[in-house]
């Protein structure tokens, strides 16, 4: 049974899709567009999943503790997360960027990925009674890239998932839980458009190496694989899934 943040839109709900198709129970949180969540949550269904829609925020504690609490009690238990909830609310200089823009980044993209991390490894870990199971964060390419002029706050945040993924990996090795991160380029999804600027992804798909911006399709594979069996063997990697980025 696999929780998947931010499951309604864009790379989350093309990570639904395949999830879905590979026989995966599901928990599909979304914050904001419910109807998002739950056309993408119907498709699962239709595919032969059994699908939950929650509304949670995941940046907040009790946010995470209902996401979670509501997948033990449907399906028992959660053997996967998809931490995917994300957002960049801003493009500009760190300088002219609101400090409660920051902020609320900073809380989505690193607190409430931890915090999911944190209850899953409380559920999946053997040493806390668990069947094991497996995390696959969404970082980013601006973890390394700095993403100056665009969204340093976001790109910090993201460096801080990236080694959330390396530590947690280490200390969940021998209790049965692998843990993993993704990180994307410019993929074509509404984060872009949220942060006042709906056409940045093929605006500036010029500079990636293969020459075009990513679709939620390209990125989900990956996820769906790091979660699988295939990857028995694989944990504390961030797989780069950027074009050349």
């Amino acid at each position: 049974m696999t929780v998947v943040t931010g499951g309604g839109r864009g790379i989350g709900a093309a990570t639904v899709e395949l999830l879905a198709a590979a026989g995966h129970a599901l928990v599909v949180g979304f914050l904001s567009d419910e109807d998002a969540a739950e056309r993408t949550a119907a498709a699962a269904r239709r595919a032969g999943a059994e699908c939950l829609v929650v509304r949670a925020e995941v940046s907040t504690e009790p946010g995470a503790e209902v996401l979670f609490d509501a997948a033990v009690e449907r399906f028992g238990g959660v053997t996967g997360l998809v931490n995917n909830a994300g957002l960049t609310l801003h493009i500009g200089d760190l300088a002219d960027t609101p400090v409660e823009v920051i902020r609320r980044v900073i809380d989505v993209n690193l607190l409430g990925t931890v915090l999911c991390a944190r209850r899953a490894a409380q559920l999946m870990s053997t040493r806390h009674g668990g069947r094991g199971g497996a995390i696959v964060n969404v970082s980013s390419s601006a973890a390394t890239l700095g993403s100056a002029h665009e969204y340093v706050h976001y790109a910090a945040a993201k460096a801080g998932v990236d080694a959330l993924t390396v530590g947690l990996a280490r200390e969940l090795a021998t209790e049965g839980v692998r843990v993993n991160a993704v990180a994307p380029g410019i993929v074509r999804t509404e984060i872009h458009a949220a942060a006042g600027d709906p056409g940045r992804a093929d605006r500036v798909a010029a500079r990636v190496p293969l020459g075009r911006a990513a679709e939620p399709s390209d990125i989900a594979p990956a996820i769906t694989w790091l979660l699988g069996d295939e990857a028995r063997y694989v944990t504390g990697a961030t797989i780069r899934v950027a074009g050349g980025l």
